[in-house]
C-alpha cells in the first residue's frame, strides 16, 4: 500500500511534522477562552439538488453551501471546528494572509482536526473582500474526499471603509455533485484570450508520445450541476426589481471544472477579482471562473422578464448549472438566450499603461514548466513542475524566499489543460497572461491556458511554509504542487 502525503503527515504526528518542514509557524496564538465567533461542524449530510434526488456527502453545519461567514478586517476572529467524521480533516481559509499553522494545509504544518475531535483557531482576517473556506485533504482516487465533497462555504471580510454602492448582494456558489471517473475529457480551451506557444505545443506532444503513446488518463465527470446546491429550476429564484443594482459575488467551488455564467439581456460590470477591486471596471457578457476563482460583478436590472442565469455550455446548463432570475411582476417560463462569444481576458481589468506605470523589475524570477505524463500512475495522469512531481510522502521546500523581496513566477504550460494556479497566504499581481501585459490585477488564483505562459509577482511578506498548486483536485493530488519557505 502506498501512503499518500497527507496520510503520512497525519500519522507522523506533530513532532515529526515540525521536523520535516523548516520554519513551521508553531501554534495558533495565545490561549483563547470564551465563546467562539463562529462554529463549523464537519459531518456527513445530504444535499437535495432537485426533488427526490438525494446526494450524501460531507458538509459544513449540515448545509450546502456552508454558512456565509462575515468577518471584520483586522478584528481577530475565533472559530471552533468540530470534525464529526471518521477521518482527519483540514479547513483552508482560502485567500487570506494568515499564519501557516491555521491556513489549513498539511504541507505548511497546519495540524489536522482529528476524527471526532475539534480545534479552536484564531486569526486576523485580511485582506478585505470575497474569500472562502474549504477542505484541503487529499482525495486521490477517492471521490468521497477532498473538494469532491460539499465542504465549501463563502466568506466575506468587511473592509474598514465600506461605502456600499449597490442595492443588495447575492452570493452564488457554483458546484457539481455525484462525481465519477471517465477517460479523457474536453475542457473549454478557447475560453481564455491569448494564443498557444509553438514551443510548448511541441513539448506537450513529445511528453504524450513518451508516456503512453496517446492513452488519456482519468478525468472526473459529474451527475448533478448546481448553484447554491440547487439544480436549475429548483429552489428559490433570485428576485429583483427593475432599476436595482445587484452585486453578485460568484464562487466556482468545483473540484476541477472551469465555469462560465451569463444572464440574457444583461452585462456584468466586474468590480473585483478574488475579492480584490480591479483597477479598471469593465462590462462583459460572460464571466469565466477557474476552480476557486471569485468574481464580484454588478448588474443593473434593466431588462424585465424571467431569465435563466446559467453556464454557456448547453449540456452543463441543462443538467442544472443555472439559476432563475425573476423580475417583480413578471411571470412565464424562464428564458435562455445564448450570449455572443467572448474570451476571458484578465488584462481588460488591469491598469491602463502610460507614463504613470513604469516597468517593475523583480528581485528574483522563479521559472516553472508544467508537463503532463498521460495515464502513468495506474491510469491517472502525473503532473510535473520542471520535471518533478511533488514528493507526496515527505514534502520539502522547493524554493527558499527572502522576506521583503519581490518574486516573479514565470509559469509555462506544456499541456492542453487550463490550470487554475493558486498561491497560499499571499496575493500576486498579474504581469503577463497569454502574451498580454497588464498591471494592477491582484489575485490568489489565475487560469493559465493550454500551451500558454503566465507571469505574476508577489512580495514575500508573510513568513512561513507556503503552498503553490493547481486548484484542480486531480492535478494537485497527482503531483502539481510546490512548497516555498522563508530563509
Amino acid at each position: 500500500m502506498t501512503l499518500d502525503r497527507r496520510s503520512f503527515l497525519a500519522l507522523s504526528g506533530p513532532t515529526a511534522l515540525a521536523a520535516m518542514i523548516p520554519g513551521r509557524v508553531r501554534g495558533a496564538g495565545p490561549a483563547m477562552g470564551g465563546k467562539a465567533d463562529h462554529t463549523l461542524r464537519i459531518a456527513t449530510g445530504q444535499v437535495e439538488p432537485a426533488p427526490g434526488r438525494i446526494i450524501s456527502t460531507t458538509l459544513y453545519n449540515g448545509q450546502f453551501p456552508g454558512p456565509l461567514l462575515r468577518l471584520e478586517e483586522g478584528r481577530r476572529s475565533v472559530i471552533d471546528i468540530f470534525n464529526d467524521t471518521d477521518t482527519p480533516e483540514l479547513v483552508h481559509w482560502h485567500g487570506q494572509m494568515i499564519p501557516s499553522a491555521v491556513d489549513g494545509a498539511a504541507e505548511e504544518g497546519t495540524p489536522f482536526i482529528p476524527p471526532h475531535g475539534m480545534r479552536r483557531i484564531s486569526f486576523l482576517p485580511r485582506p478585505s473582500g470575497f474569500r472562502f473556506y474549504h477542505t484541503h485533504v487529499m482525495a486521490g482516487g477517492d471521490l468521497n474526499r477532498g473538494t469532491y465533497t460539499g465542504q465549501v462555504g463563502p466568506l466575506y471580510i468587511e473592509p474598514k471603509d465600506n461605502p456600499g454602492a449597490h442595492d443588495r448582494e447575492v452570493f452564488l456558489v457554483l458546484k457539481e455533485f455525484a462525481p465519477f471517473f471517465s477517460r479523457g475529457g474536453d475542457m473549454a480551451v478557447d475560453a481564455l484570450a491569448g494564443d498557444p506557444v509553438a514551443e510548448l505545443q511541441r513539448m506537450g506532444k513529445a511528453a504524450d508520445a513518451a508516456a503512453t503513446q496517446g492513452t488519456k488518463g482519468f478525468e472526473v465527470g459529474y451527475g448533478s450541476f448546481t448553484i447554491n446546491g440547487k439544480m436549475l429550476g429548483h429552489g428559490e429564484p433570485v428576485r429583483v426589481k427593475q432599476g436595482e443594482h445587484v452585486l453578485f459575488h460568484i464562487l466556482n467551488a468545483s473540484a476541477g471544472e472551469i465555469r462560465s455564467l451569463a444572464l440574457p439581456g444583461h452585462t456584468f460590470r466586474v468590480m473585483a477579482l478574488d475579492g480584490n477591486p480591479v483597477p479598471t471596471q469593465a462590462e462583459v457578457p460572460v464571466l469565466w471562473l477557474g476552480t476557486a476563482e471569485r468574481i464580484s460583478a454588478m448588474v443593473r436590472m434593466d431588462h424585465p422578464g424571467v431569465w435563466v442565469m446559467g453556464d454557456v455550455a448547453d449540456d452543463d446548463r441543462r443538467r442544472g448549472m443555472g439559476i432563475v432570475v425573476a423580475y417583480a411582476g413578471q411571470t412565464g417560463r424562464p428564458r435562455w438566450i445564448a450570449p455572443r462569444p467572448a474570451r476571458w481576458d484578465y488584462a481588460r481589468f488591469g491598469a491602463r499603461f502610460g507614463a504613470s506605470l513604469p516597468a517593475i523589475t523583480p528581485d528574483e524570477t522563479i521559472e516553472m514548466t508544467i508537463i503532463k505524463r498521460n495515464a502513468v500512475l495506474n491510469g491517472f495522469n502525473q503532473w510535473t513542475l520542471n520535471g518533478e512531481a511533488f514528493p507526496m510522502a515527505a514534502p520539502w521546500p522547493r524554493h527558499i524566499l527572502q522576506q521583503g523581496r519581490r518574486y516573479r513566477l514565470r509559469v509555462r504550460n506544456a499541456s492542453d489543460d487550463i490550470h487554475p494556479l493558486h498561491l497560499h497566504r499571499h496575493s500576486f499581481e498579474l504581469i503577463r497572461v497569454g502574451g498580454r501585459a497588464t498591471r494592477g490585477v491582484i489575485k490568489d488564483v489565475v487560469m493559465l491556458g493550454g500551451f500558454q505562459e503566465l507571469e505574476c509577482d508577489f512580495v514575500a511578506d508573510n513568513p512561513g511554509p507556503t503552498l503553490f498548486h493547481c486548484h484542480q483536485q486531480l492535478h494537485m493530488d497527482f503531483g502539481f504542487m510546490a512548497l516555498f519557505d522563508y530563509a
